[in-house]
């Protein structure tokens, strides 16, 4: 399956990513990647460069944006969806959240 996602290319203490389509099998870091279709620099928040036609052609085809690269369609106008929570707090607070039983069942008394 294609992704389309970000692989980092910036020195240390300097991030610096690309906007990739990638086989979804690479890791992020390997280096291995079919087509670049844009880029993101955060120190400057408002620069993501993006060839909107060449990302609507992957979509279109069936390649899938990763959660960041997903939000960041949709800010830009893309693409129409909600936004998608991504990083590791929400993670965090989702996996120590208590399971919580159907209103129909009982808990299962201990005789």
């Amino acid at each position: 399956m294609l992704k389309i996602r970000l692989q980092r290319v910036g020195r240390k203490h300097q991030p610096y990513f690309r906007v990739v389509l990638t086989d979804s099998k690479n890791g992020p870091q390997s280096g291995k990647f079919k087509e670049v279709l844009g880029s993101y620099d955060p120190r400057k928040k408002t620069e993501l460069v993006l060839d909107v036609e060449k990302v609507k052609h992957w979509i279109s085809v069936g390649a899938q944006p990763s959660g960041t690269v997903n939000n960041f369609l949709i800010k830009k106008g893309v693409i129409r969806g909600k936004k998608s929570h991504v990083g590791s707090d929400f993670k965090k607070k989702e996996a120590e959240a208590p399971a919580e039983q159907p209103k129909g069942e009982a808990a299962p008394k201990a005789e």
